[in-house]
């Protein structure tokens, strides 16, 4: 047996140590690798965004489609109210009391809708900002050792 058949397969010195790269390949698988990393995140952060704005549009067109419904009923309310005030007022002073307590429901509806919005989330890719920090600091720990 000669010599170069004793060796272990990726040891150059038969000894049992590791085989060392030179670092211009190091640099280079690190660059592939991050590479990839951030093609993986961005695919993360697409798919994310790409679900919640799915959500965004089916939630609107419900919301849509209840206020039309919403707003029928309201018109066939609003005429039974003025037509049960003009019994014993004047019909101009029913319709008068009606809209005036539209105008006031409208009101609490707007601002309570001002104040859910104000404190709504804003539509970013939470899970991928996480990734990418957590990402960010296992490179900084591993370029520290």
């Amino acid at each position: 047996m000669d010599q170069a058949s004793r060796h272990a397969p990726g040891s150059p010195t038969g000894h049992g140590g590791t085989r060392e790269e030179p670092v211009g390949e190091l640099v280079q698988r690190a660059s592939q690798q991050l590479t990839e990393l951030i093609r993986g995140e961005m695919r993360l952060a697409r798919a994310e965004l790409t679900e919640k704005g799915r959500r965004y549009g089916k939630g609107g067109s419900l919301f849509g489609g209840a206020s039309l419904v919403g707003f029928l009923a309201l018109q066939a309310l609003v005429a039974a109210g003025i037509a049960a005030l003009a019994v014993p007022l004047p019909v101009w002073a029913a319709a008068l009391i009606m809209a005036a307590v539209l105008g006031s429901a409208a009101a609490v509806l707007a601002l309570t809708g001002k104040k859910e919005v104000g404190q709504a989330a804003p539509p970013t890719p939470e899970q991928t900002i996480d990734s990418v920090k957590a990402d960010v600091a296992e490179i900084k720990e591993s370029v520290k050792r």
